[in-house]
This record gives structure tokens, sequence and C-alpha cells, in this order.
């Protein structure tokens, strides 16, 4: 039992209060919908709110969970019609404004016990000013509280949500979000439920100061949630900006370095050419032929899949394989890679096209020093397929995973595990196999 037990807010201020909260998340977020329809179903919503909150009062105490149920639903289909969120992004602005809208209830529901303006129905006092008090005073605390909280979470959230681009919201971000909510929910309500607890009250006015402290508790947790979720976003905005750039730059470097060669090519091409011209013996002007395709085809290694970042990585690694003596043959439609951030390219092919690389490099016949590219599409998926031919024992861990041939295993070894981890975070598998003495890396993106 609760000593000196407070009235229960009313429900008309509670609907009003979540009604609030979902508006203040509305105008904070990015909003995918008119303008036209966003004011139609606030207020539908409004009435909406009200009605499930009396409804929830008319219900049988075992039910109460029930009635939660129904507002959280309706908060929920007011967030998602009324900015047009996606349907996880939604439920993660829902968990938000419903612990913003316990925070600001249970805030001026204390305020109110405090200052004696708690009462259901507030009788005019005869007397003139002291009537007038009486009368509007509730009234007055209620406005004043719920527009100083809304304005201040107003201006705190603008900063932490993207008004521009929707909100990024992951499997994680979304699950953790609904589990600090639930948390949040039942330790602030808990006195409610015992007071025979170590983090119960027992006084009525310590009840509803364990609940406010609470909530605000939660909602400064989901606030830094959402702040380190938003400068995660950054940094990997800000590293695959980076990885575009430098990408970008060896792409500059290596069209200097082939203007540079071609110029160098050109002027030795005047003097051979003048010497075949010179030449009688058919087989030694056929070899100098030969020789000039060969100096041609070197600087002539240029890769255009559609891809910038990926036109970059292949003209190197071809280079890289020239000089090992090993065939890359590529075949890619860079255009696919259009969803994928510069950084998961680079890392992705680049990891892939090394491993080979260093493979076919302990080969010793230069027959079998092969490596095979693909990239295309097949049905909802696009396939990344990179193929070596090896001679070597492949051993695996329990789990199943291959082992580095390097010695230090410690510093080794990661560049299989990156091409999983790029993998999955685009919803993705990756699959290795082996079958005559070829290595095959596959990559299943979900398009």
């Amino acid at each position: 039992m609760i000593t000196n037990a407070l009235p229960d807010i009313p429900r008309l201020f509670t609907a009003v209060c979540e009604w609030l909260a979902c508006l203040t998340y509305i105008v904070v977020v990015y909003r995918r919908v008119p303008l036209r329809r966003t004011i139609a179903v606030c207020a539908v919503g409004l009435a909406a709110m009200i009605g499930i909150q009396y409804l929830a009062g008319a219900l049988p105490m075992w039910l109460w969970t029930g009635g939660m149920l129904m507002a959280v639903a309706g908060m929920y289909l007011i967030v998602w019609l009324g900015a047009g969120t996606g349907k996880r992004e939604g439920l993660y602005i829902t968990a938000r404004a419903f612990v913003l809208a316990e925070l600001v209830a249970s805030l001026h529901w204390q305020l109110a016990s405090f200052l004696g303006l708690n009462g259901m129905t507030v009788l005019p006092d005869p007397d003139g000013a002291a009537g007038l008090w009486s009368r509007w005073a509730p009234v007055a605390l209620l406005v004043v509280t719920y527009a100083l909280c809304f304005t201040l979470a107003w201006a705190v959230e603008r900063g932490n949500f993207s008004a521009d681009a929707p909100t990024s919201t992951t499997m994680q971000l979304a699950v953790g979000t609904v589990a600090i909510t639930l948390v949040t929910f039942a330790m602030s309500n808990l006195s409610f439920v015992s007071t025979n607890t170590p983090f119960s009250g027992s006084v009525g006015q310590e009840v509803f100061y364990i609940r406010t402290l609470v909530d605000f508790c939660g909602f400064a947790i989901l606030f830094a949630q959402q702040e380190q979720a938003r400068r995660v976003e950054a940094n990997a905005e800000l590293a695959s900006i980076n990885a575009q750039l430098e990408s970008q730059h060896q792409e500059y470097l290596a069209s200097k370095e082939n203007i540079e060669s071609i110029g160098r090519l050109a002027h030795d091409l005047k003097h051979q050419i003048a010497a075949l011209r010179a030449e009688v013996d058919p087989q030694h002007a056929a070899a100098g032929f030969e020789q000039l395709e060969q100096s041609v085809a070197q600087y002539s290694a240029q890769q255009h899949s559609g891809n910038p970042v990926l036109d970059v990585i292949l003209t190197t690694k071809t280079r890289a394989c020239a000089d090992r003596g090993i065939t890359l043959t590529a075949v890619a439609d860079g255009s696919l890679l259009a969803g994928m951030s510069s950084m998961d390219i680079a890392s992705l092919f680049g990891n892939a096209l090394d491993n080979a690389i260093e493979a076919t490099s302990k080969l010793a016949d230069p027959q079998q020093r092969l490596i095979r590219l693909a990239l295309y599409r097949q049905g909802r998926f696009t396939v990344i397929r990179i193929e070596n031919y090896y001679d070597s024992e492949l051993s695996k861990d329990t789990a199943g995973n291959l082992r580095t041939t390097k010695r230090d295993a410690s510093r080794h070894g990661f560049g299989v595990k990156s091409i999983r981890h790029i993998a999955q975070q685009y919803g993705g598998e990756v699959t290795i196999r082996t079958e005559d003495h070829w290595f095959t890396l596959t990559v299943l993106i979900p398009r």
C-alpha cells in the first residue's frame, strides 16, 4: 500500500501528453509525406489518443497492460502515418516519444501535487482573485509545463536527428531502444505494482519523484544512444568519403603515370618504327612488332567497369599481376555497386584480389598463374566471384574458416573475415569452394 497516495494522472492529460510527444518528433525527423496529410493524421490522432486513454481506463485492472499497448500502438500510427517513416524507424521514434511523454506527464503531475493543484475538479472560490487563481492555476501549470518541456525536447532533439534524410535505424539500435524503453517504464511504475522492493517508494510524493527521475534517466540514455549512433554514422560516412577521395587521388596518379609512360613510349616508337622500316629480315621484323605490341599492351591496361573506385582497384591489381607474371581476367559491371560505400568496395575487392595474387604468385608454372573476377547480376542478387588457381594445402579451423598460411597468424588472416563482415552489413553471404585446384570466393548481396 502507498501512504498518502496521490490521485492518478487524468486520462485526458496523458492522452494530450502522448500526442504532443509524437508531434515533437514528427517536427524533428525527416518527413516524407505532404504537410496536409501530417496535419490530418495529427488531428485524428489527438481524438484517437483521448479515446484510447478513456477506453483503457474503463478496462479491468488485469487488462492494464493491454491499455498501455493500445496507447503505444496509437502513438506508432501517428508517427508512422504522420511522418511517413519506415516501420523500424517508426518503432524507434515511437519508443523515444513514449519515454518523453512519460517523463513530461510525471513531471507535471509531481509539480501539480506539490502545489496542491492536482484535483480532478477545481471549484471556483467565491473571492474574486482567489477564485480566478483556483479556476485557472491548474490549467496554467499544465500549459506552461507542457510548453516548456516539449519546446526544450524539440530544441535538444533537432540536433540529434536529420531533417533532410531518414533516420538510420539498425536492428541493434531498434532492439536496444525498445529494451531501454521497457526497462524505464517498468522501473518507473514499479511502486504501483509493489512497494516491497529495494527500488520502490511507499509515499505518494516519493513515488512520483522516483517515477520522474527514472523517466529522466531513460530519456537521457536514449538521447546519448542516438547521439552515439549519429557519430558512428558520421564517422562511417567520413571514412567512405576519404576512401573515395583516396581512390580518386590514386586514379589521378595512375592517369598521370600513364600519360608520362605513353609520352616515353611514343618517343621510343619513333626510333623503333624507323628501325623496323630499315629491317630486311622478316623474322627480325616480326619479333620487333611483337615487342611493340607488348609495350603498348603494358600501358593500355585501363579498367572501365562503371564504378571509379573499382576501376582504380582493378587497374592497380592488373599491373601488380603483370609484374608477377599473373593473368588477371575481369568482367565486371561496376554499376551494381551503386549502393555500396567506397570504403567497403575498396576493402572487399582489395582483400579478395590481394589474397588471390599472393596465392597465385607462389606457383612455379607461369601457365597456372590465373585469376578470374566476375561481377554480375543474377536474379535479385549481385554476385561477386573471384577464382584463382592454387596447388598448396589449405587448412581450416574448428569453425570451418581458412587458416592463414603466414607465420604470424595473430597479425594476418583477417582478409576473409573483413569480406564476410562487409557482406553481412548488406545482408549478404560469403561462400568459399575449392575444387580441382581452383579456389572460388563468392559473395552474394541482395539487390
